[in-house]
Parts: C-alpha cells; structure tokens; sequence
C-alpha cells in the first residue's frame, strides 16, 4: 500500500472513530473497552490522539519525545461527571484535528526520512503505515465495545495483516524477549486463510517467517480478512473457524502479541 494511501486512512479512521462518539450519550465516554483492559472508551480515544501527537513529533524530528501523557491515558473520563456531551464534542474535534495534523507533516516530511526505530533503515513510511493501523485498530476496539459493527476496505485489512506479520516476525524480539525462542520446533506451521489470499507463519527453523501460500499447515484459520484482522489482534474471533492445533494457534498468539 503507498505512502500517501495511509496517510490518507490515519484521517480516515480517525473520522470515523469520531463518528462512533457524536451523536451518542456523553456517558459513553465511560464504557469499558475489554480488548483494553482498565481503560474506557474515552481513554481510549485520548490514547489515540496522543499516539498521533507524538507521531507527528516523529515525523518532523525522527525521535519520539521524551514524555508521553497518553501512553497511560486512565486519568481521563475516570468519573462520570467527565462524560458529558460537550465533552465527546471537544474529545472528537481534538482527535480528528491531531489525525490531519499528523498526516499534514508526514505528507511535508515524505516517506523517507529516517527515524528511530529497531528496525532495519526505519523512515517515515514505517511511521504512516504503524499510525494507519494503530488507528483503525483502535477504531475496532471502540466500536466493539460500543456495539457498533466494524468492517475494514480489504485491501487496509490485507495489509494490516501483512504489517502483522513483518513486524511480528522482526529478529529483535528474540533479544528482547528470549522466551519467543519457545515458539521454534517442528511441525509448527499456521495459516491464516481469507478468500483473497493466505498467510503461512512457519516456525520450524531458527526464526519467525511467514509467506503468502495456501500450502497444508498444522492449524488453520478461516474468515473474512477483517475478521483474519481481529482475530490476530485478539480483538475478536466470534466469526472465523479454526482447523488443525488450536493450541498451537493460542500458543503463538499468545506469545506474538501487540497493539
């Protein structure tokens, strides 16, 4: 996906995560988000906006500044008096005014200013993608928790689950968490199976690979890619079907996990 298509989503899903809040009860601010344990609908929107601010530093600095408000956003929307209706107003205009703040300076900045990240040759086209996706995500995690029926362009989701896979299978992790070296050993393959296309994860060498193919693997899982999406996310897998080593599946799951 380009550079400017995720630019053009981090606006996007920002409006749209604006329009799940207008229009509703102020007390919404304050209902539970379960794929966020601890956190309301309201902390949740304001970690966004956060995320976005930051980002945005990334975008004409390189470098994420040194504090961060927002990362643990749960001094917000704590009490019910917070969650008024002007507040949602004030909350939804400050969300989307940070999604096309940000988008403004990565399209200044262009794709290929470098960052820092551990990553390999990290640039500002690292940045547009993981805000694209961070957004919609938690776009999903408000609209689920609100009751709200959420369902991704395929190509954003294809991608989403292509950005999964790299970044879940980026060698630092084994340096930063040693105990994923556990996932490694024959036989552990999984699929993740839309009607457009596959994701193999194989893990029987000496890290994590994935490719796109439809070959036979110890587990599979089916669905719509949204749905393929939420499922790796943990944020929903009420609609797929899973074939092969379920625990396989919880375990890898579990232990390549983010977002």
């Amino acid at each position: 996906m380009e550079y400017e298509r995720h630019c053009d989503l981090i606006v996007q899903q920002t409006e749209l995560l604006a329009g799940h809040l207008t229009g509703r009860p102020g007390k919404d601010l304050g209902t539970a988000v379960p794929s966020c344990p601890g956190w309301n609908v309201g902390q949740l929107v304001r970690h966004v906006g956060g995320a976005h601010r930051e980002a945005t530093v990334v975008a004409r600095t390189g470098e994420a500044p040194p504090d961060d408000e927002f990362r643990d956003p749960t001094h917000w929307y704590s009490e019910p008096a917070d969650c008024t209706d002007d507040a949602v107003h004030e909350l939804a205009g400050w969300i989307v005014a940070g999604a096309r703040e940000l988008a403004d300076a990565l399209r200044t900045a262009g794709p290929d200013v470098p960052i820092k990240m551990p990553i390999d040759n990290p640039t500002t086209r690292f940045t547009a993608r993981r805000m694209a996706h961070e957004t919609a995500m938690h776009r999903a995690d408000a609209a689920l928790a609100l009751g709200i029926e959420y369902e991704l362009a395929p190509d954003v989701a294809a991608d989403g689950i292509d950005e999964w896979m790299e970044l879940g299978a980026l060698p630092f992790h084994f340096e930063v968490h040693p105990w994923m070296r556990e996932l490694l050993a024959p036989g552990r393959t999984l699929k993740f199976a839309a009607p457009e296309q596959s994701w193999v994860v194989d893990l029987t060498g000496d890290a994590i690979r994935w490719r796109h193919s439809d070959e036979p693997t110890a587990v599979v899982v089916r669905g719509p890619l949204t749905e393929v999406l939420l499922q790796l996310y943990k944020r929903r897998d009420s609609r797929i079907e899973v074939n092969g080593d379920k625990d396989l599946l919880s375990y890898y799951l579990d232990r390549v996990s983010f977002g």
